[in-house]
């Protein structure tokens, strides 16, 4: 929606704009749109379409497991680092790379940015200390909890093996990347939301407030950590490798299972509701989880058993993603909303539709206006304050609701699927 409006309307990448803001100019607070912005250059280019994003985030998180393969076999082994991969793309990671989402989008960034900083600690060439500027700034940029992988780098920070001038100024390139960061979500979104009037971007609780709400539903988060992470197999093997590292004293791998959990336990407390809520919150957890999960199956010395076991989590994680590469016969309808839209809604004309919270079918009516309740559609004094508002089109989707109401206005046709009312 974001990127279509850079296309559509207006390109200036610290104003996107939302289709679901009613009479507003739809400008809000948001995560910072650099994914969107890829898509609106993609569609410059090709001309608009909706697929684009999944074949951005696809590329990105393609490298990012090879990034991720790169770390693991620098401090660990080519052979943990290969079982590590593996875990990793048969894990959530698997379904949301191809998302037009920046979950995986954003982790791979930073990890990129944590490869690129330390080869500039070993080798000291300024490309590197500028690349891992760079991917750092916008894998963070684009979803904050991304950036708590950094704390890793405690690790050089303690090797007295490397040069103490890169050190610093590998942290003051980190330092610098985090100014821009806080501006946008500290100063500028609150600047958004304030100024143009519309609420979009959810920033969460305060962390102790979240915390006793994470507590209070702990068994719903706990679930985000085997199900969907890793699934049942690879959760396993998590634990396993938790279990062996502790007899066998890996410190290392134990050190950054510890400092990861810890850090990424404040976003878990500051996001409260939303992280038991969503599967994708657990995203940048999953690659710390997929390092322990592979380090159990790199200590597998027989072949045989190792090969039977990744097949066993791969052929979990893809009977569970099927439904991902299933077209979703009854949700099509949806896909009918633009054309059946214009013949009553002409571009510019603010709608309304009965899809509550989801401006999916805001967003393919490729109209403005509101996402309204079934409640709201049904209270005639929320309806006048849209028509005074500009609202023309009221659109009920028969799907949301048990059956039509009987509504005062004139209605203007009706299928299987929509009821649209002029107001």
């Amino acid at each position: 929606m974001a990127a279509r409006n850079f296309y559509e309307v207006d390109p200036n990448i610290i104003y996107p704009r939302v289709d679901m803001a009613g009479e507003k100019t739809g400008i809000t607070g948001m995560e910072f749109p650099l994914f969107n912005y890829l898509i609106y250059l993609f569609a410059n280019v090709f001309g608009w379409s909706d697929w684009y994003g999944r074949l951005i985030n696809l590329i990105i998180s393609s490298f990012g497991v090879y990034w991720f393969y790169c770390l693991v076999k620098k401090f660990f082994s080519p052979k943990m680092a290969f079982c590590s991969t593996f875990i990793l793309l048969n894990s959530l990671w698997f379904a949301y790379s191809r998302k037009t989402m920046p979950d995986t989008f954003s982790v791979a960034l930073v990890m990129g940015g944590m490869l690129a900083g330390y080869n500039y600690l070993e080798k000291g060439k300024w490309w590197q200390l500028l690349f891992s500027f760079l991917l750092v700034l916008m894998g963070v940029l684009s979803k904050i909890p991304a950036g708590y992988l950094l704390v890793l780098f405690a690790f050089p920070a303690l090797d007295k093996a490397l040069p103490v001038r890169r050190k610093i100024l590998l942290f003051l390139s980190f330092m610098i990347a985090f100014i821009p960061v806080g501006w946008w979500y500290f100063i500028w979104v609150p600047y958004l939301v304030q100024h143009y009037g519309f609420w979009h971007f959810y920033m969460g609780t305060g962390i102790i407030e979240g915390g006793k709400d994470l507590f209070a539903h702990l068994d719903e988060a706990a679930e985000k950590f085997y199900f969907p992470a890793l699934n049942y197999i690879g959760f396993t093997l998590f634990i396993a490798g938790i279990i062996l590292a502790i007899r066998k004293k890996e410190k290392r791998l134990l050190w950054v299972l510890c400092s990861c959990f810890a850090v990424f336990f404040v976003f878990m407390c500051k996001a409260g509701f939303a992280f038991y809520h969503h599967n994708y919150y657990i995203l940048p957890f999953v690659p710390v989880m997929a390092l322990v999960a592979g380090y159990t199956l790199s200590m597998i010395n027989k072949p045989s058993i190792r090969y039977i076991l990744m097949l066993a989590v791969a052929t979990e994680i893809i009977i569970n993603a099927i439904p991902e590469f299933i077209y979703p016969k009854d949700q099509a309808y949806k896909l009918t909303l633009e054309p059946f839209t214009a013949r009553y809604a002409a571009p510019g004309t603010l709608i309304a539709i009965n899809c509550d919270k989801n401006p999916q079918e805001i967003y393919l009516t490729h109209r403005k206006g509101w996402n309204i309740t079934n409640d709201e559609m049904q209270n005639p004094a929320f309806i006048a304050d849209m028509k005074n508002k500009g609202c023309k089109i009221l659109i009920v989707n028969k799907h949301e609701i048990n059956s039509v109401p009987a509504l005062s206005y004139k209605k203007l046709d009706e299928n299987r699927d929509f009821v649209v009312y002029e107001l």
